[in-house]
């Protein structure tokens, strides 16, 4: 009788992880389709091309991240800094060392079919517009943002978005694109900035305009 028991519930827990499969598989047939519909391409063959390239990858990624959490990598430190790994930095460990093929499949997919601009909305939905977001956060951070500096700064960001779409969530794409905001930063502060005093200025000024406002009510 026991022995029925944990087939019935081995059974049921296969049941229920099948279901749970399909229902994600679902969820990212909806969000592929979504995406290319965004694109309003005009064009059946097209759009389902995108569609397919993009849930393909979605899955991908799905499963690896599933398939290799931060303990399949040792804990040990950061050559950089020398501080311990945290799990997050395990976890981008384990995800970077997906194959490459999976990347460029999708990036060579989508130029076949897109132009370059249709491409970066794509990549844009993967990262929730995180380029235009933190390029605006340091136009009003850095005001006086030279154009050459502009230039610069998409430059690491765009870099970022096309890296972090190979990851599963939100706080891992945030955590590859601090890779590139810190790259930006040392880029500000070669060239004459102080991006250290830039940024308390900013909070500083912030801090100020709601005091000010709290006040006026």
């Amino acid at each position: 009788m026991q022995r029925i028991s944990i087939v019935l519930l081995l059974f049921l827990g296969t049941l229920a992880a099948g279901a749970q499969t399909t229902a994600a598989d679902s969820s990212i047939q909806k969000k592929a389709a979504s995406w290319a519909a965004s694109l309003q391409l005009n064009d059946p063959g097209k759009e389902a091309r995108v569609t397919a390239l993009i849930a393909t990858h979605l899955t991908v990624v799905r499963d690896w991240n599933n398939d290799h959490p931060y303990t399949t990598v040792p804990a040990g430190i950061d050559p950089s800094t020398g501080k311990p790994l945290s799990n997050m930095d395990r976890q981008i460990i384990a995800i970077s060392a997906m194959p490459r093929t999976t990347h460029d499949s999708l990036m060579t997919g989508l130029r076949k079919d897109l132009t370059e601009d249709q491409v970066n909305a794509i990549l844009d939905k993967y990262t929730i517009g995180k380029v235009a977001f933190t390029l605006n956060g340091y136009k009003a951070i850095v005001p006086d943002l030279t154009p050459q500096e502009e230039a610069v700064l998409l430059t690491n960001l765009q870099q970022a978005r096309e890296q972090a779409i190979d990851y599963k969530n939100a706080k891992q794409i945030s955590a590859i694109f601090e890779i590139y905001k810190t790259k930006c930063e040392q880029y500000l502060n070669a060239n004459g900035r102080n991006w250290h005093a830039l940024f308390k200025a900013y909070v500083d000024a912030q801090k100020a305009k709601k005091a000010a406002a709290k006040q006026a009510q």
